[in-house]
């Protein structure tokens, strides 16, 4: 295992049972997905409307650019992107459809596409255009 990787995979856990935390507190049945290179998180159901949705958490420890190719977004996911910042500290959730990240490329990924003959070799989601959908939990109302 690289030294990073377990780092890693820990983030990556904390933020997927920490979005299932509030999933729950609001009121939401939601469960984490186990398996390597998943491409669902987390299933989201919400009782009052008989809607699912399939979850993608993505998850930094600190405020940084959350890596991700625009392929990969799916218009029919939701992402939750996480901030976990210090324990004594609270996390912060941008909560998006992939619809709308696919709807404005430009915007979500900045420069990581725009005017470039070959993409970034780590494009990624900017923090600053998704600061609009902090705690965006009415997506699992629609």
């Amino acid at each position: 295992m690289r030294p990073n990787s377990r780092d890693q995979q820990l983030t990556a856990m904390a933020g997927e049972f920490i979005t299932v935390g509030k999933l729950f507190k609001r009121g939401y049945q939601a469960s984490v997905t186990f398996g390597n290179a998943k491409a669902i998180d987390v299933l989201v159901y919400n009782p009052g409307i008989d809607k699912s949705y399939a979850v993608q958490v993505k998850t930094l420890r600190e405020k940084n650019c959350f890596l991700m190719k625009k392929d990969n977004v799916k218009p029919d996911h939701v992402y939750v992107f996480v901030l976990l910042h210090e324990f004594e500290q609270t996390e912060e959730f941008f909560i998006v459809s992939g619809r709308e990240i696919l709807q404005d490329i430009n915007k979500f990924f900045g420069a990581s596409y725009r005017d470039r003959d070959k993409p970034s070799n780590m494009p990624a989601i900017n923090y600053g255009p998704l600061l609009p959908y902090k705690d965006n939990w009415q997506v699992f109302d629609a």
